[in-house]
């Protein structure tokens, strides 16, 4: 079997030209990457719709905050008055605040989950206006692939903030 004769260093390919290394850069890939927490978090659509949200909910909050009031009002007067009353008075009254407590417990997760589906109906139309605008970016600075969510990012690829600023020019 013959060994090729390249002397230790030295290679076999000749230099680059300029030619060669402007087809190189030319079929390099540019890659981007969007940090989709930080759209849903600091754009001014996600800020917009928070605020939209909280608002909606602040009515059902403040009368579900009324109704622990009153049940921690009604169980501090329980407890001065157990001592004294009859046990079938005082069983009746355990019934009634077992069964306001599991009231409020259950408007707590109604509204949790009402919540939440509010924010993820919001948030599904923010991350489609997001799409468009890295498709925007995309086609006008030629980017040939662009990633959302990484682990590790070099911060020369993350092309976040030209989105969040996109987004706080459409809304």
């Amino acid at each position: 079997m013959a060994q090729p004769s390249v002397a230790f260093g030295q290679s076999n390919t000749k230099p680059a030209t300029p030619v060669v290394a402007q087809q190189a850069e030319q079929t390099s890939t540019k890659i981007g990457f969007v940090n989709t927490q930080r759209i849903l978090q600091d754009s001014v659509p996600a800020k917009a719709a928070q605020g939209k949200i909280e608002a909606e909910f602040d009515k059902r909050n403040q009368e579900l905050q009324k109704s622990v009031e009153e049940l921690r009002k009604q169980a501090m007067a329980f407890e001065k008055d157990a001592p004294v009353m009859a046990e079938s008075e005082r069983n009746r009254r355990q019934r009634e605040l077992s069964n306001m407590d599991a009231d409020i417990q259950r408007k707590q997760r109604e509204i949790q989950e009402d919540f939440n589906r509010r924010r993820n109906e919001e948030f599904a139309d923010i991350i489609d206006s997001a799409n468009l605008a890295i498709k925007e970016i995309a086609e006008s600075e030629n980017y040939d692939l662009i990633i959302q969510d990484a682990v590790t990012v070099s911060p020369r690829v993350d092309i976040t903030d030209k989105v969040l600023e996109l987004l706080s020019k459409k809304k």
